[in-house]
């Protein structure tokens, strides 16, 4: 009895730092628009520059410097970083260009399709086998991509950029596995990518001038907060993973997106036509077929002891 009352304590933990992880997510539009006029490419790389700095004062603080050292010594583990840090680099620009470009909803839209990408992805490169409905879902969601690009005139670019990105992250970060904890993975892969940032500010600055300090003490601060901003949802993510089952993280996930199309929708008031309607209710069709049939494995998948220790 202590130890199952333990085990849902830990689930209940662990599932409010999923929800926090993903109610800060799905707040970024209004964040990054605070940023306004600076340009995603600044704000990308004052994101990157500034999360690295938080994360070596973090492992300064932790005394986390050892994990660093482990995986510097291991070249696989540290070549999976450096593509891991190319993809989120890629998602980042790729969002901040439609939060800063009025995009918000079919951003919201790339991290509804996600899910549906990971299962493809799973299927393509990992050559996993699925299920009756999983096809389904992905069948639906394909159909779904297909009214939005007839309706809309144009492919979704932002969303299957966004999509397919964060999918490759995750596959990259699954081949990593559990040897690399979150404050290390973003450490290194925030350090491959430091030049590539100051760069960038570089090229801003020649281009059309840095912001940051420009214009005004609450701007600079709040750009200023892109590091923390960056790296404090990874780690309630990273907390939540190792406590609640996956089931559970998955079906909180979809409050991301939710709020950014709420964002989009009723606060930037984007526009929303009917074939875009038509597109993302489809896309929730298929999420709602993926989801029934992940709690259904879940549960046949459930051991007579797992099973026990609920009750």
């Amino acid at each position: 009895m202590i130890r199952s009352t333990a085990g849902r304590s830990d689930t209940a933990v662990g599932g409010v730092y999923a929800f926090v992880a993903y109610l800060l997510w799905g707040a970024f539009p209004l964040y990054f628009i605070t940023l306004l006029p600076a340009g995603p490419w600044e704000v990308v790389a004052w994101r990157v520059l500034l999360a690295l700095l938080f994360c070596v004062l973090a492992l300064t603080v932790t005394r986390g410097w050892r994990a660093i050292g482990r995986v510097v010594r291991q070249p696989r583990l540290l070549g999976w970083t450096a593509v891991a840090g190319v993809l989120i680099f890629v998602n980042w620009t790729v969002y901040l260009i439609a939060t800063l470009t009025g995009h918000v909803i079919e951003a919201s839209l790339g991290y509804f399709i996600n899910p549906i990408v990971t299962v493809l992805l799973g299927v393509l490169v990992l050559h996993e086998r699925l299920r009756v409905a999983q096809w389904i879902a992905i069948g639906v969601a394909l159909v779904a991509v297909v009214v939005i690009v007839v309706g809309y005139g144009q492919v979704p670019w932002i969303a299957l950029g966004l999509a397919f990105s964060f999918g490759l992250y995750g596959l990259a970060k699954n081949r990593v596995g559990p040897s690399v904890d979150a404050l290390t993975g973003l450490t290194l892969e925030t350090a491959w990518l430091a030049p590539v940032a100051a760069g960038m500010l570089v090229w801003v600055s020649a281009t059309g001038g840095i912001t940051f300090g420009a214009y005004g003490t609450g701007h600079a601060v709040l750009l200023g907060s892109a590091g923390v901003i960056t790296a404090v949802p990874l780690l309630f993510f990273a907390a939540a993973t190792r406590r609640a089952p996956l089931s559970l993280i998955g079906l909180l996930q979809f409050l991301t997106p939710i709020l950014q199309f709420i964002t989009g929708v009723v606060i930037l008031h984007e526009e929303m036509s009917n074939e875009r309607w038509i597109g993302f209710a489809l896309v929730w069709v298929a999420l709602v077929i993926l989801t029934a049939d992940s709690l259904r494995q879940a549960r046949r998948n459930r051991t007579p002891a797992e099973i026990a220790e609920v009750v």
